[in-house]
């Protein structure tokens, strides 16, 4: 009565085909939905922040995490990544604390920051080694 409940389920392709089907696209976007899921679901039990939107949007530029992590702290001590932030001593400005920046659209500051990073660095965690020696990169 009950043996279709218990009765194994096959499969139409063989169980090593089935991995190899799956792109990277797949879970590239698997992951995002994820993210974005996440996102959305502790809406009300975690206040995101300007800082919070800024971030996911580098995080979006830098996939790799170590990298994104280096990133994260490296604009952390610079600017809080604050868009508006000003350095006292010098004509610095934004969240990657750029000499000479006038730009006020926080996503274009972090394009900014990012292709003076490549630059100057090539990653964001050689510019985060750099700026542990020197307090500045």
């Amino acid at each position: 009565m009950f043996m279709h409940l218990t009765h194994p389920i096959g499969s139409p392709m063989p169980a090593g085909d089935a991995g190899q089907k799956i792109s990277r696209c797949g879970i590239l976007m698997g992951a995002v939905c994820l993210l974005l899921l996440q996102l959305t679901s502790v809406q009300n039990s975690w206040s995101k922040t300007d800082a919070d939107y800024y971030k996911l949007y580098a995080h979006t530029l830098v996939i790799d995490y170590k990298q994104f992590t280096c990133l994260e702290k490296l604009w952390m001590k610079e600017s809080n990544w604050n868009p508006l932030a000003k350095n006292k001593k010098s004509s610095a400005f934004g969240i990657p604390q750029m000499l000479g920046l006038k730009e006020k659209n926080p996503m274009k500051q972090i394009d900014l920051g990012l292709k003076y990073i490549a630059h100057r660095h090539q990653t964001p965690c050689q510019a985060w080694a750099y700026w542990m020696k020197y307090k500045h990169y």
